[in-house]
């Protein structure tokens, strides 16, 4: 079966009144509703225009949208600094609001998330090895985005704690 993908063809008054109303929601950033207006069926010019309008009129702010993500990521999913910077550049943030996003992660609650994380994985791990459970919480944390040298620290003083 052929399955016909429909595309939206939108005036560009409709369009804005529907992407101000998506804004308006929750923060985006100007990559993803740059992508919604193309699918629209808009023009790049009529695209940018209304970009700008939004920007002027403040449903859209890039540095707003790095801030309420990186926030949300580390708070609520616990994601680490790497993994959120990653997703960050995905949407296209410049690199000056990508760095203000991340320094308004506070460190202290930073390493207590960090401990958070390893207890919980640590409580998941089946076998007696401490080597290998050691290299699994390693690898879990890494891979949610923990920089290594951070989760070293921590494992390290989890492993003096219990010696």
């Amino acid at each position: 079966m052929n399955y016909k993908v429909s595309q939206i063809k939108l005036s560009a008054e409709v369009a804005q009144q529907k992407i101000m109303t998506w804004c308006a929601y929750q923060e985006r950033s100007q990559h993803e509703t740059r992508n919604k207006l193309f699918e629209y069926g808009l023009s790049s010019e009529e695209t940018e225009a209304i970009i700008s309008n939004l920007i002027s009129e403040n449903f859209l702010s890039e540095e707003r949208f790095a801030v309420a993500f990186a926030s949300g990521k580390f708070r609520i999913k616990h994601w680490g600094k790497n993994k959120i910077k990653i997703e960050l550049k995905k949407h296209r943030v410049s690199e000056y609001c990508l760095n203000k996003a991340l320094k308004l992660i506070d460190m202290v609650e930073y390493q207590i998330v960090i401990g958070k994380v390893i207890e919980k994985r640590r409580k998941l791990f089946k076998g007696s090895d401490k080597t290998k459970e050691f290299y699994n919480v390693l690898n879990y944390l890494i891979s949610r985005g923990f920089e290594s040298d951070l989760v070293r620290e921590n494992l390290g003083k989890l492993r003096n704690e219990n010696d």
